[in-house]
C-alpha cells in the first residue's frame, strides 16, 4: 500500500488489506490504536475496537490479557466504560491472534471501520 497511497474508499481499502500479510495487518492495527488514542481517547478506541472485533467486555479482557496486557490494569472509568492503559493497547493485536479464530478478519474490520481516522492522520 505504501507504493500506491491511501485507498479512495473503504471498499478499496478492504480489498487492499486482504492482500497484506498478517504481520503487516498487525503492525497497522497497533499503529492505528496508538494514533487514534492520542486524538480521541482510550474510551473511544476501546469501544470502537470492541464493536469492530465483536468482543464483549469479558472477551475484550481475555484478549487483552492473552496479548500481554496486565489484567490488573484493565478497569472502568466513572461512567462504566472499559479502559486500559494507552501504552498497553498494542496487546490487543497478539491477544486477538491468540484467542479468536477469525482474528485476521476482525482486525481488517477494525481498520476499515476506522478508514476515516486513517485518512485524517
Amino acid at each position: 500500500m505504501a507504493a500506491t497511497g491511501l485507498s479512495a474508499n473503504p471498499g478499496e481499502y478492504r480489498a487492499r488489506l486482504g492482500e497484506q500479510s498478517d504481520g503487516q495487518l498487525d503492525a497497522w492495527t497497533a499503529e492505528l490504536l496508538r494514533d487514534v488514542v492520542r486524538r480521541r481517547g482510550v474510551v473511544k478506541v476501546v469501544r470502537d475496537f470492541q464493536a469492530a472485533a465483536r468482543l464483549s467486555d469479558g472477551e475484550f479482557e481475555r484478549v487483552f490479557a492473552s496479548g500481554g496486557g496486565a489484567p490488573s490494569t484493565l478497569g472502568r472509568d466513572r461512567d462504566g466504560n472499559v479502559i486500559v492503559p494507552t501504552i498497553s493497547l498494542h496487546a490487543l493485536v497478539p491477544g486477538m491472534r491468540a484467542r479468536v479464530d477469525d482474528a485476521r478478519d476482525r482486525l481488517i474490520e477494525y481498520l476499515v471501520a476506522n478508514f476515516g481516522e486513517i485518512v485524517y492522520v
